[in-house]
């Protein structure tokens, strides 16, 4: 597909009429709480072999050594890509150049519990239909998966770690339909294709994956659905796609692009769609699980911004934070603040003017330090030359830490991102304990401890005690039960882990309808009326454990 032309797909109809309008339109102001700063930490192009022009989806991710790495599609020493390491400080390193064989990286990078970072190509490999790679820091490439079209091509979005450890992504494109695929890979590379879209359940495919605490994984299209205007949907790890949104490509906005949607604190989702809405600039949304839609802002395409193609980012002072493509006062863009909830007060907090950027097209990250950083597809102050810059925007938030996994088991090894660790004297999970190594000055590792709850994790510092910008979620572990066979009304005891919190247990999917926590280790239940053999459930605040043996219903 033709990069400009899937990027402004649906967003032509934009008339003159509602541009006009546009102009007598005033955003929406919200108290700042804290001052800020804005600054241009690095302008692409400055020298040669820099990457340029970083395009959605292009996801920056925080290194293990503090630092932030991304990709580009255009730049490097052949002008084919580059992967990018940058300082908090600004100094640019670039650790691997991509040629003709492996082109063009709009992906941006994910960060692995390896330490390794993987993302996707939109052209080269064997069909010269992009791939799955993945890189060490110091720029060492290992293609995981060369795309031929029965499986999908020309991927936009780096694929994303799955709690199960493999990874997941979408195509734009798929041989059969055109319409783009979902996939899994494990880390080793062994390939399977999840899922291929059909336009009626959505088509194009262009920003990354996010895995919900349900399970699931939740996505949207640029493109297809009841309306032609895209959709989000939820699809489980073995491939099974639920639409759960239709956009409609006018008052509730359409044909979402590069951004991920993402799951705030309060379990909702929240993301941005490219176009229309009742002003016409795009909109910003949120939704349920269940498909439950709220338009929370019409962005009017003047003071406002317009055309946002970055997603979210939940900063830890509860607000949401993104970018527009265009408009704001010197129509090259703007940064924004909206609140997610109730009135969505929405602020724009920067305007780019060209020599400070222009055009961005990728989601913020908020490092640890607390400092939001991004970047533009466009502008700069160097002379006959619109590569882009990298800047950062200080916003007063205090440092966090940041887990690379925020659910696991007792006894799991959890990887922590910070700074200023040396020194440390505790990691706790909810107030519990645990066991740590810090590694280096930004990263260190823990051990779920056993009596664990689902809650947040604390690293005492010299510096002071951090807390988790996420919540971590204890999953339960069902070990037996005795007796593993009984009538309607036999006590059932479950043994286990992290059942502290149980809410529901089920007995071949029937909910038991009496059931009392013993301890974190033991649960008693009483087989329901209605009860089937099968497996027994348990659900907690940190997910649900089901048992590996069969519990008989006798007659």
């Amino acid at each position: 597909m033709n990069r400009q032309n899937s990027l402004w797909q649906g967003c032509r109809a934009f008339s003159l009429e509602l541009i006009v309008i546009m102009l007598a339109i005033i955003a929406v102001a919200a108290p700042t709480a804290h001052a800020q700063t804005f600054s241009v930490l690095y302008n692409f192009g400055t020298n040669s072999g820099d990457p340029t022009n970083p395009s959605f989806s292009g996801i920056v991710a925080q290194g293990r050594d503090g630092n932030p790495y991304s990709t580009s599609p255009l730049g490097g020493t052949s002008g084919n890509g580059a992967m990018f390491m940058i300082t908090p400080g600004g100094t640019l390193t670039v650790p691997f150049s991509f040629d003709a064989t492996d082109a063009q990286p709009y992906s941006g990078l994910t960060l692995g519990t390896d330490g390794n970072f993987y993302g996707t190509t939109y052209n080269g490999g064997s069909s010269s239909l992009g791939n799955v790679f993945k890189l060490t820091p110091t720029g060492t490439l290992t293609v995981l998966h060369d795309f031929v079209g029965s499986d999908g091509s020309n991927p936009y979005a780096p694929p994303i770690q799955g709690t199960d450890g493999n990874f997941y992504g979408t195509t734009t494109q798929y041989e059969i339909t055109g319409d783009g695929t979902v996939y899994k890979i494990t880390p080793a590379g062994k390939f399977t294709m999840l899922y291929s879209f059909d336009r009626t359940h959505g088509q194009n495919p262009q920003a990354p994956l996010v895995q919900g605490t349900d399970g699931n994984f939740y996505g949207t299209t640029q493109a297809g659905g009841a309306n032609s205007a895209g959709v989000v949907y939820k699809i489980t790890a073995s491939g099974k796609l639920t639409v759960i949104h239709s956009f409609d490509g006018g008052t509730h906005g359409g044909h979402p692009s590069g951004g991920p949607l993402i799951q705030a604190s309060d379990g909702n989702f929240y993301g941005t769609a490219a176009c229309c809405g009742s002003i016409g600039g795009g909109v910003i949304f949120k939704i349920t699980a269940a498909g439950q839609f709220t338009v929370l802002h019409n962005i009017n395409g003047t003071t406002d911004g317009s055309n946002p193609l970055a997603g979210l980012v939940q900063a830890t002072d509860g607000n949401l934070y993104g970018t527009t493509y265009g408009g704001g006062t010197k129509s090259d863009g703007t940064i924004f603040r909206i609140s997610p909830t109730k009135p969505y007060a929405y602020k724009v907090l920067y305007n780019f003017d060209g020599t400070t950027g222009s055009s961005p097209q990728v989601t913020l990250l908020q490092h640890t330090n607390g400092i939001l950083y991004g970047d533009t597809s466009t502008g700069g102050d160097i002379s006959n030359t619109s590569d882009g810059v990298f800047y950062s925007l200080s916003l007063g938030l205090k440092p966090f830490v940041s887990l690379v996994s925020a659910s696991g088991k007792v006894g799991m090894t959890v990887e922590i991102l910070g700074q200023g660790f040396k020194g440390t004297t505790g990691v706790s999970f909810n107030g519990v304990a645990a066991k740590f190594t810090v590694v280096l000055d930004t990263y260190l590792t823990t051990v779920v401890p056993s009596g664990a709850t689902s809650g947040p994790v604390t690293v005492k510092t010299p510096g002071g005690t951090l807390t988790s910008n996420r919540l971590f979620r204890v999953t339960p572990v069902i070990r037996s039960f005795k007796p593993t066979s009984g009538k309607v009304g036999t006590r059932v005891t479950i043994t286990g882990n992290s059942l502290t919190k149980t809410t529901k247990v089920t007995f071949g999917g029937v909910n038991a309808t009496s059931f009392t926590v013993n301890s974190d280790t033991q649960v008693t239940a009483t087989v329901p009326n209605g009860a089937k053999t099968g497996k027994i459930g348990i659900t907690t605040s940190g997910g649900t454990a089901i048992s590996s043996g069969i519990f008989t219903v006798q007659p």
